[in-house]
């Protein structure tokens, strides 16, 4: 959330980066106008109260001199009355722009290039070496349908359309990314690994920005207000909502494993074979809690830390910097880290590493105390996957694939699948 008063002290400054993002600015138009109201209002019952005041001065002296003080009662209630209404007028008015502060995106840093659509985000640079292949290259839900360690008709049956089941070596080598990715984050990056609850109530959305903007978007258990999250940035982001941290304890890093659930709501027609795309994918996410001055120190750092996993799986990928038409809503500045997948020819986002500044820290009023002046600030908080597993199970089985259909298994995963080297 941004904060009201550099709105309105910075109106045109505002009104640029929202045309940056590609949308309509007349929102803070709106919010600065009820500002203005706000200020009247404010002003009004000042002068209605200082009226007040006397008249009830003018009883006083009145009573005391023993003469008829009606005429000031009557006013003094007439006022009272008026400030009555106007206050209402101004709680009303208080809550519209609090509304409407929900639906501000963040401010792009200023190291985010500007451009309109994913066309105009910048690569940052590339590794790995692109795999050749001297035989007719097959997409991962074919390899894994025909090794039947993916079953999409069954999970359909089960469930409904974007829904895998995974079996046997399929199951095996989700849940070896997983703990791969997890020692990896713990063991040498250093971050506390949390299990967070897979549900969250409204006020944890709405801090980390999902609600109230993005909830078509969301599954919901509507009798008890509760959430599936979409990642576990929510919960996990969540742990220290309303609370001050003493800066000794800053950085904080957690990384946690979590399904996730999005229902992605206007994307049918995208992506609709396969484990691209699905409702509940499973994710390793990591999350920082920093100072303002060490924010993007601690973003690159993040990024490093996720493209550790592609590195050590050897997988070829890029970052790109996103611009500011296809940034998030609650990102400042966002890297893509995106796989190489053979059959589709292209690099695929597997993860977003994105420093929010204090968007989600004023939402969820979580600060810290500076050690300098004992004043408390906002946070800033970081996130990134490291990684999505099931995209990164897609990049295993296409650049490892074998001409016989066959799948190598990453140096790095065999102890974590009995020392076992090709599904077969």
């Amino acid at each position: 959330m941004l904060d009201l008063k550099f709105i309105v002290n910075n109106i045109e400054k505002v009104i640029s980066f929202m045309k940056n993002r590609g949308l309509d600015y007349s929102i803070i138009e709106e919010i600065n106008n009820l500002d203005i109201q706000r200020k009247k209002y404010i002003a009004e019952v000042e002068e209605l109260k200082m009226k007040r005041n006397i008249a009830n001065e003018k009883i006083g002296k009145a009573k005391s001199q023993g003469e008829n003080a009606q005429n000031f009662i009557t006013q003094v209630k007439e006022v009272s009355a008026k400030i009555k209404e106007i206050d209402n007028d101004f709680s009303d008015c208080l809550k519209k722009i609090s509304d409407l502060l929900y639906f501000i995106p963040n401010i792009p840093h200023e190291s985010v290039p500007i451009g309109s659509n994913g066309k105009d985000n910048a690569e940052i640079k590339r590794w790995g070496k692109i795999p050749e292949f001297s035989f007719k290259v097959k997409s991962h839900y074919e390899l894994g349908e025909r090794l039947d360690i993916i079953d999409f008709n069954r999970a359909a049956k089960i469930t409904g359309a974007r829904f895998a089941l995974l079996k046997g070596d399929g199951a095996r080598l989700e849940r070896a990314l997983i703990n791969f990715m997890l020692d990896i984050h713990t063991k040498k990056h250093g971050y506390l690994e949390v299990l967070p609850p897979f549900m969250v109530n409204r006020d944890s959305m709405t801090g980390t920005g999902q609600l109230p903007k993005f909830e078509k978007d969301l599954f919901c258990c509507r009798e008890e207000g509760y959430f599936l999250i979409p990642t576990a940035e929510v919960p996990v982001t969540n742990i220290h909502r309303s609370e001050i941290l003493e800066e000794s304890e800053l950085p904080i890093y957690y990384t946690a494993y979590t399904p996730c659930f999005r229902s992605e709501a206007g994307s049918y027609g995208k992506d609709t074979k396969g484990l691209i795309r699905q409702h509940q994918f499973n994710k390793v996410e990591l999350v920082k809690f920093t100072t303002p001055e060490t924010s993007y120190k601690e973003l690159e750092k993040l990024l490093q830390d996720a493209e550790t996993i592609l590195q050590e799986l050897e997988l070829p990928y890029r970052v790109v910097s996103l611009c500011t038409g296809d940034l998030g809503f609650s990102a400042s500045k966002t890297y893509d880290i995106e796989v190489w997948l053979p059959y589709q020819n292209a690099f695929r986002e597997i993860s977003s590493c994105s420093n929010f500044e204090d968007f989600q820290s004023r939402r969820s009023s979580i600060k810290y105390r500076v050690q300098e002046n004992k004043k408390t600030d906002y946070v800033h908080t970081i996130n990134g996957s490291g990684l999505a597993v099931g995209r990164t199970l897609v990049a295993t089985l296409e650049n490892y694939q074998q001409e016989d259909g066959s799948i190598l298994i990453p140096k790095k995963l065999q102890e974590y699948m009995d020392g076992k080297k090709v599904i077969r």
